[in-house]
């Protein structure tokens, strides 16, 4: 009897790159949470993973600044002033509004994900 192989694993380049491809489909004006782009690349429950791969993105080329954590905080605040400050210039600019505690109001602007297959 043969037993079948698992799998391979995803490398860190194609997981990385299927986090990317979902992050550019986030619309102008509409953000996700770091959770719900890690289920729609198919990696539930890998957040951070998400966190981990904009981290190492070229900004010019994913929109990191539309992945923002469940409440609607910009998580860079603490970490990098100034990278929270630009993340909020850039979705202001596309029309995101924040409530006075600095938060993305969720219930505007929450992208809804992918068409289903």
């Amino acid at each position: 009897m043969k037993i079948p192989r698992p799998a391979p694993k995803a490398t860190k380049g194609e997981t990385y790159r299927r986090i990317f491809a979902m992050v550019r489909r986030i619309p102008k004006g509409k953000v996700a949470s770091y959770g719900q782009v890690a289920e729609w690349s198919g990696l539930p429950r890998q957040a951070r993973l998400v966190g981990y791969a904009l981290h190492a993105s070229a900004a010019d080329v994913v929109p990191w600044h539309r992945v923002v954590n469940a409440a609607g905080v910009l998580s860079l605040g603490k970490l990098d002033p100034s990278g929270a400050l630009t993340q909020r210039l850039r979705l202001e600019a596309e029309g995101v509004r924040f409530d006075a505690r600095g938060r993305v109001r969720m219930e505007h602007h929450r992208w809804k994900g992918p068409p289903a297959r």
